[in-house]
């Protein structure tokens, strides 16, 4: 009893540290995005002499802040919507449809999680630059859409493999007796199934939401309009070639991670639930 005693405190004070280390640089951006460029370089790690909002409103005013806000919110919570509704209609149907042609597609879908966004990132915009629908006027480049398009295509793999695997968890007779009722497949998805993928629904949501909300380099391919700029893009323009304005940079980024974790608050309970019955059943 002891020894487990012992071991649980070693723990304990093994996950502390842990979690002192992701949060001091989060303690350094806040505490400095209340200082001045002087008091940052003389003392980054020590409190702010005084507590002014003063640099959040001009870092708001020069990044345009409502504008990113809101083409950061479109483009997230559109692209996580078809995200989850594309990838959970697909991993039911391979879960449910066992044949060779439906493992090589999952696993095809799988293997996409490999490959890195960086490998493949050059020629994807060389191509969907030149991309255009007959008759259409519509552009994949300089787009939210585009960024959309491209956000569902790199995020369904990693969704879809969750949602395998917390479908097999869903009992089957749910199924066969809604079939028996006179569902159709449609119905039977809508009605029987998603309902009970709530946990899984959750935590792709917010796996999503954290990669999309702060991306920058896949937006920075693809958005070239001021006006479309996301925060993370919105961010970056506080970093010069010669000079930083460290505290208006600070103070965009706070402002940046607030929405996140805003919504992972709401929605955490369901993260462990939802890894665990998706990744490892």
């Amino acid at each position: 009893m002891e020894k487990a005693k012992r071991g649980i405190s070693i723990l304990e004070i093994f996950g502390w540290i842990l979690t002192l280390f992701v949060i001091f640089p989060v303690y350094i951006m806040v505490i400095n995005s209340f200082k001045d460029r002087k008091e940052i370089f003389t003392s980054e790690l020590s409190l702010p002499s005084s507590i002014n909002f003063t640099y959040y409103i001009q870092a708001i005013q020069k990044m345009n802040f409502l504008t990113a806000l809101g083409n950061s919110l479109f483009i997230t919570v559109t692209s996580v919507v078809f995200i989850i509704i594309l990838s959970s209609m697909a991993a039911w149907v391979l879960e449910r449809n066992k044949t060779t042609v439906s493992n090589v597609i999952f696993y095809t879908l799988v293997a996409t999680m490999l490959i890195p966004f960086q490998s493949v990132m050059i020629p994807l915009v060389q191509y969907l630059s030149k991309w255009q629908i007959p008759g259409i006027n519509f552009s994949l480049i300089d787009t939210r859409y585009g960024l959309i398009f491209m956000n569902i295509g790199f995020g369904i793999g990693m969704s879809t493999f969750l949602f395998h695997g917390f479908i097999k968890n869903v009992p089957l007779e749910m199924e066969e007796a809604a079939t028996i009722d006179g569902c159709s497949k449609f119905q039977l998805f809508w009605r029987i199934v998603f309902p009970n993928l709530k946990p899984i629904i959750v935590t792709v949501a917010i796996l999503n939401v954290i990669s999309l909300w702060n991306d920058y380099l896949l937006p920075s391919l693809v958005l070239r309009s001021p006006n479309l700029r996301t925060i993370p893009l919105s961010t970056f323009f506080f970093f010069g070639e010669f000079t930083i304005e460290w505290n208006l940079a600070l103070a965009g980024l706070v402002l940046t991670i607030i929405p996140v974790i805003i919504f992972y608050l709401f929605s955490q309970k369901y993260i462990i639930k939802g890894v665990m019955a998706g990744a490892i059943k």
